[in-house]
């Protein structure tokens, strides 16, 4: 993972959403029963600050629902998984990470190369960094 300095985890890289998803997002956002509150704050966030772009006018490599993303968390051991709506974690929860827990909501919007910094309620540092992005060639 690249190193940060402490100063450096305010600053977020830029990320980019489409309209027709960010509504999608919210939605499922504001009527999730199953995530805590603090994972749904920050999707919430995420959304907020994220700049938005038609749909189909998203670059291919950008993280959004359904992707296939090769990442790597602040343990430093690299997963593939594909970012779905929590509904959707009934079916391979293995490989499959909802948007609205800490890592899927952090990984939306980003690209290969980018990397977000969290501090989580409890004070502990949380970080994800874009290793790869796979997306439909249909999107």
């Amino acid at each position: 993972m690249t190193i940060t300095a402490r100063d450096d985890w305010h600053r977020s890289p830029d990320i980019l959403i489409g309209e027709r998803e960010h509504r999608r997002l919210t939605i499922a956002a504001l009527t999730d029963t199953t995530s805590h509150a603090e994972e749904i704050d920050f999707l919430l966030y995420e959304l907020d600050r994220a700049q938005l772009v038609d749909d189909r006018s998203l670059p291919a490599d950008i993280v959004r629902l359904n992707s296939i993303v090769r990442y790597r968390p602040e343990s430093g051991e690299e997963r593939t998984v594909k970012l779905v709506l929590p509904d959707d974690t009934l079916l391979d929860e293995r490989f499959r990470l909802p948007v609205t827990s800490h890592h899927g909501a952090a990984l939306l919007g980003l690209r290969p190369g980018d990397a977000l910094f969290w501090l989580n309620p409890d004070g502990t540092r949380g970080a994800v960094e874009v290793v790869r992005v796979a997306n439909s060639p249909s999107r």
